[in-house]
């Protein structure tokens, strides 16, 4: 009887010794693990545009590393989202400047609301305007970028008069669009598999023998395998490749596709046309 009473009093007290060792573990797990705290890589912020009739998202990268007061060149970047092209090209301005193989730039994403409309100029095309309920507002998109959105980046930034702009496939066509109608307004052009199918391709026929730059612009364009189906290639070495004052620079990307481009090319980009000025 002796050992029948003392297997059903140990039986319920070796659970509770188990129950209060499991809540000890628990608690010396929560006080392992430290909350979470936000990761934070910029600042993002509203501006309400005339130009645009709507208040835009704006996504600001500055490379680490450097004194606060260092004034900086602009790059401006179209799908600039979180969820669209402003991480990874932070990403490659912050190595760059980091190894030495671009100059530093303060990144300016523009978030998208309807891309279609903003990175697209008028078309002739019927097909052209069925991809969205509203196309053709690159004009507007380009004066919101310049008389309002570029003022309020100089109001919070300490930036040089030294700008940027980075782009692919609508983007693209809308950076190469900007370089005929407004050259101008960027120093530097960078274009990848840009749409220069938009309104039966006469975007090219329009800058041969009539551009003429000012001041010394850079640009290149990159197509992957998919882009090049509508790149023409000697159009554009008519329309760009004997320009003065433009340095000029194409690259084809056999290996990439529509959806890959972007990376490795801007990064070449950036390493061909931004590369730290030599004494």
């Amino acid at each position: 009887m002796k050992h029948i009473h003392f297997y059903r009093w140990t039986l319920p007290s070796a659970v509770a010794c188990l129950f209060v060792a499991a809540l000890m573990c628990i608690a010396r797990t929560a006080a392992a693990s430290p909350p979470a705290t936000p990761l934070i890589i910029g600042e993002s912020w509203l501006i309400d545009s005339s130009a645009l009739g709507e208040k835009r998202r704006i996504n600001v990268y500055r490379p680490s590393g450097l004194a606060a007061d260092t004034p900086l060149p602009v790059m401006y970047m179209p799908d600039g989202g979180l969820a669209e092209d402003f991480l990874h090209v932070a990403g490659l301005l912050q190595v760059g400047t980091a190894n030495m193989s671009t100059r530093p730039f303060l990144l300016v994403g523009i978030e998208n609301t309807e891309r279609r409309r903003d990175l697209t100029g008028p078309t002739d095309v019927a097909k052209d305007r069925s991809i969205a309920p509203r196309v053709g507002g690159s004009q507007a998109y380009r004066r919101f970028i310049r008389d309002e959105l570029m003022p309020e980046v100089a109001k919070r930034y300490r930036v040089t008069q030294e700008r940027a702009i980075t782009g692919e496939s609508l983007a693209g066509l809308f950076v190469l669009e900007t370089l005929v109608q407004e050259p101008e307004m960027f120093d530097t052009y960078i274009a990848l598999d840009p749409s220069l199918w938009w309104n039966a391709g006469k975007l090219l026929s329009q800058p041969a023998g009539k551009m003429a730059f000012s001041s010394r612009k850079n640009l290149y364009i990159g197509s992957s395998a998919d882009g090049q189906s509508f790149i023409n290639k000697s159009a554009l070495a008519t329309a760009f490749g004997k320009t003065d004052n433009l340095n000029y620079h194409y690259e084809d990307w056999p290996a990439e596709t529509h959806a890959t481009i972007y990376h490795p090319a801007a990064l070449k980009a950036f390493r061909t046309l931004l590369a730290p000025k030599k004494d």
